[in-house]
């Protein structure tokens, strides 16, 4: 119980600390371009832009929060905040580990998995990123650019890539699949625009709901 709880301590001591320091980094940023130009926005408009913009994304934010910690585990969810492109790789990777690990979210065993598969996840993305800047910048312009051959199938590439994460899970949870997808495309249907963020979690909690019910009627 001790070394249980001095892991989750430390856990979430070094994350909260490394969540901070991104978050003061990616503020630098901006502030350190004003800074250059010598060009700071005003704070009349600061104060018309920002209320909008918080009502846009507040809600995506702690959506996100709620959904990504009980299938990533704490240090999954420090490590993918830090270093993003949660819903496209961190989660595909934190959870495919698991599977092939025989270990269940939510647990210490996944919580270890999920974090070592993210952390690797997230050196090798940095890697393979930092080799394909400098191996395909003089042809990547060429190679997307209107006209050229090539352009339709970068296009192509998120759907490509959900449909190769998802299949795995669509054929060994047809039964689950149905409710998540038909409500989501009703969403989108009415609400084209709404966030990645809050429909995984409307889609999700129609998911947990059909769940439910067909393991009430031993349908599963």
């Amino acid at each position: 119980m001790d070394v249980h709880k001095n892991y989750f301590d430390r856990v979430h001591k070094w994350g909260i600390l490394w969540d901070i320091g991104a978050l003061l980094m990616l503020l630098c940023i901006p502030v350190a371009v004003s800074f250059y130009l010598g060009a700071w926005p005003a704070g009349s408009v600061l104060a018309k832009v920002m209320p909008k913009l918080m009502a846009l994304y507040w809600l995506t934010g702690v959506v996100e929060v709620v959904t990504y910690v009980p299938m990533l585990g704490a240090g999954g969810t420090y490590l993918s905040f830090v270093t993003g492109n949660i819903t496209n790789l961190k989660l595909p990777c934190g959870l495919s580990a698991m599977e092939n690990a025989n270990v269940r979210p939510n647990t210490e065993e996944g919580e270890v998995i999920s974090t070592i598969a993210i952390g690797v996840s997230s050196i090798v993305t940095t890697l393979i990123i930092a080799v394909g800047v400098l191996a395909f910048s003089p042809v990547l312009p060429k190679i997307t650019a209107e006209g050229s051959a090539f352009k339709p199938a970068f296009e192509q590439i998120l759907p490509a890539l959900f449909g190769a994460l998802g299949a795995s899970y669509f054929a060994k949870h047809w039964k689950l699949v149905f409710a998540p997808v038909i409500v989501g495309v009703i969403v989108l249907l009415f609400a084209p625009g709404m966030g990645v963020g809050t429909l995984m979690f409307i889609t999700i909690v129609a998911a947990v709901a059909v769940a439910l019910l067909l393991y009430k009627k031993n349908w599963l």
